[in-house]
């Protein structure tokens, strides 16, 4: 009927007066066209055509000249809902439900997005169907692309694989874009540089508000780095405590530095980078190498920001040397001069691990075989300017020894296999250079605090060379002797705030730091008496700046005497000589009872040393019991007693800065090696732990896949 309506109002409009045979041709001929059309549109019922009408006269009829078909594809996939309350026409999804608004005015944009994203729309694969977070249960699913979220993945990839910008340019890069969603977003290195920087910018806000929430003082550790072009960069690690009494690391800079590279152009440039983070008044101490730029440098800074005042006792604990560049040094000098037996050593493991001749490892497998050697540790080959690759090679060589003295009898061409005797020589060696390797990874470690654990350590150390400066062997005791001149002269020099993180750990307290010093100097050591007074010093500081109550009552105060209520009750006029004289002695018992945070503290019995302990956890515990105490346990135990957190990074850069990205701008190299050390700290030191652990065990293990004489492949003892 709409036709019809349609076509006689069209006819009275446009063709009055005209014959009707030329009116019935015309009509005929228009019924034929409609006719055509609406095969190829989505079938209406009776109903439809009603909605349709209705639509008509909600646009002004007037103004339409032919019939309203629905030729869009959106009608494939959506229902026309009958008229509502409302009196609007609308569409409804046949998957999911979704209504939208169907009149014409508003187009068919919304209804063709919603196709795109409709969760019910595709169901060919059943590995569509994924679990839901929220309900825990098999629900349909659809991935819906995200630009920002795409250019914030393709930041974190470029920043945690060390991938250049030009990364986002390469064509299999790009084509595997495409695969995946044909209209993505085509990157630009330029459009990658720009969203590395932008994340770098936001870290760096959240890392200054998180400095703005430490109570505690912050520690530095910094380091030089030349890279391959031999551009010089500065690396500045912060060390705290948080709120949570978590050990925390962040790297605040890698910058350039320019020329020359003198203590007082590294005191001005840490000096700058401080105030650039609002810092400079909440630093504890800075460790830094041995390097003589660095004792100049540390002196200048420390005189600037003391004439501030903003260094805790007068700056005195805000230096402190690298000790793993002190035992490196140390041990260096012992091996200066090896022993043959050692040069023997030296020399089966390259004969074993030597390339000239499949034959010889051949041999060895086969050794290792006869005696059971039931280890799957590789050789390890050593580096003559580290003395810990000779220390991990006498500890591989050592669990193959029958391996090698069976091997010397069934190779002739074998000459280098030490004697029974040069082997408990090599033992002997080995276990006086375990205690320095031992020593070497307690300092290393960057998860867990490291400045109580200087002195147990470093006291083993010393007991290890005064054994063997008193021994009989002459090799241990040649060792020592060229060890203990650099070692004396160091211990000598170590910083005192070292012991007292000692103390305030609750396994040793004052016991051990006494002891150590008793075997050491003798009874009555002048060396105890500083640390007990640099130790009370600091502690009154601390108390000084609190607002706690500065001591703490061993008892409760008493009630009050029942005797002297009763003569008050007896309102007695005059009182007497002896209840005033009892007052003063009770008042004087209880001023001997009131001692400090740190006299209680050191009078508690100690702690086991063999329970897992963890430090940071029994001052969290504690830190309302003993608060001044304990704000002064944060700032001691946040020291680091190493650089190898700023070393850490230079692996780091290293990758960043590599022989084909040289000319990366600072600024840049900066922004991903700052970038990932905020976003991804915590995997980097994971992998760095790895690292070490697997040059540890597989650096240099000598891979074997030999070939019998049939030609088929057989792997023995791979671990080789």
């Amino acid at each position: 009927m709409i036709f019809w309506h349609f076509s006689v109002s069209f006819l009275n409009i446009t063709l009055e007066g005209t014959p009707w045979t030329l009116l019935s041709l015309f009509y005929v001929t228009l019924l034929d066209v409609m006719e055509k059309e609406s095969i190829d549109s989505v079938a209406l019922s009776d109903d439809d055509d009603n909605i349709i009408a209705e639509d008509v006269r909600q646009l002004n009829s007037t103004t339409i000249k032919g019939k309203k078909t629905l030729k869009s594809k959106v009608w494939n996939f959506f229902d026309i809902l009958p008229l509502g309350a409302d009196q609007k026409l609308k569409s409804q999804c046949k998957k999911c439900g979704a209504q939208y608004m169907a009149s014409s005015r508003y187009g068919t944009g919304n209804m063709r997005r919603h196709i795109k994203v409709c969760k019910r729309n595709d169901t060919r694969d059943i590995g569509q169907m994924m679990i839901s977070r929220d309900t825990n249960s098999l629900s349909l699913g659809s991935i819906q692309y995200d630009s920002n979220k795409f250019r914030e993945l393709v930041m974190a990839c470029i920043v945690m694989h060390d991938l250049p910008f030009q990364f986002v340019e390469w064509a299999g890069i790009r084509a595997i874009h495409q695969y995946l969603y044909p209209d993505v977003d085509t990157l630009t290195r330029n459009t990658a540089k720009a969203d590395v920087l932008k994340a770098y910018q936001r870290e760096k806000l959240k890392i200054k508000a998180m400095f703005e929430e430490v109570s505690g003082r912050v520690s530095l550790t910094s380091d030089l780095w030349s890279s391959c072009i031999s551009d010089g960069y500065m690396c500045l690690t912060a060390h705290f405590i948080d709120k949570e009494w978590r050990l925390q690391k962040r790297i605040l800079n890698f910058c350039f530095m320019p020329p020359p590279h003198t203590g007082v152009a590294l005191s001005e440039k840490i000096f700058d980078l401080l105030c650039g983070w609002k810092i400079e008044g909440k630093l504890f101490s800075l460790t830094l190498d041995n390097a003589s730029s660095n004792d100049v440098s540390v002196e200048a800074l420390g005189s600037q920001l003391q004439l501030k005042g903003l260094l805790p006792c007068n700056g005195e604990f805000f230096h402190l040397r690298c000790c793993c560049h002190i035992l490196n040094l140390v041990v260096q000098d012992g091996l200066k001069h090896i022993d043959r037996a050692i040069e023997k050593i030296r020399e089966s493991v390259k004969y074993v691990k030597g390339s000239h001749s499949q034959v010889r490892k051949q041999k060895f497998l086969d050794c290792v075989k006869l005696v059971s050697v039931g280890v799957k540790k590789g050789l390890r080959q050593d580096i003559l300017t580290r003395w810990n690759s000779t220390y991990l090679m006498l500890d591989s060589a050592l669990l193959y020894r029958r391996a090698f003295e069976h091997l010397a009898l069934s190779d002739s061409n074998y000459k280098s296999c030490p004697s029974a005797e040069e082997w408990d020589k090599v033992e002997k060696v080995w276990r006086f250079l375990q205690v320095f390797y031992d020593t070497t990874l307690v300092f290393s470690g960057t998860k867990y605090p490291t400045a109580n654990l200087f002195f147990p350590s470093i006291s083993q150390c010393y007991l290890t060379l005064k054994m063997a400066l008193e021994g009989t062997d002459e090799y241990l005791r040649f060792m020592a002797s060229m060890m203990w001149v650099k070692f004396q002269k160091y211990w000598a020099d170590f910083s005192v705030i070292l012991a007292i993180a000692c103390i305030l750990d609750p396994r040793y307290k004052m016991t051990f730091v006494e002891l150590c010093y008793k075997k050491a100097h003798g009874e009555d050591s002048l060396e105890i008496l500083l640390v007990r007074n640099k130790l009370y010093s600091l502690f009154d500081e601390y108390k000084s700046k609190s607002s706690h109550p500065t001591t703490t009552s061993v008892s409760s105060r008493p009630r009050a005497n029942e005797a002297t209520s009763y003569l008050e009750s007896m309102e007695v006029e005059s009182k007497l000589d002896l209840f005033k004289e009892f007052d003063d002695i009770t008042s004087e018992e209880f001023s001997y009872a009131h001692k400090s945070q740190l006299e209680l503290y050191l009078d508690e019995p100690k702690m086991s040393r063999n329970v897992n302990f963890d430090v940071l956890t029994f001052w969290e515990s504690h830190q309302y019991r003993y608060p001044e105490l304990a704000a002064m346990a944060r700032d001691v135990l946040s020291i680091p007693v190493s650089t190898v957190a700023s070393e850490a990074a230079f692996s780091v850069g290293g990758r960043v800065l590599d022989q084909y990205r040289s000319s990366l701008k600072p600024e840049n190299v900066e922004a991903i090696i700052c970038t990932r050390d905020w976003l991804y700290g915590d995997k980097d030191d994971n992998e760095y732990e790895n690292t070490r652990e697997l040059m540890k065990i597989t650096q240099d293990i000598m891979q074997m896949s030999l070939k019998e004489e049939t030609g088929e492949q057989t792997t023995v003892c791979s671990n080789f």
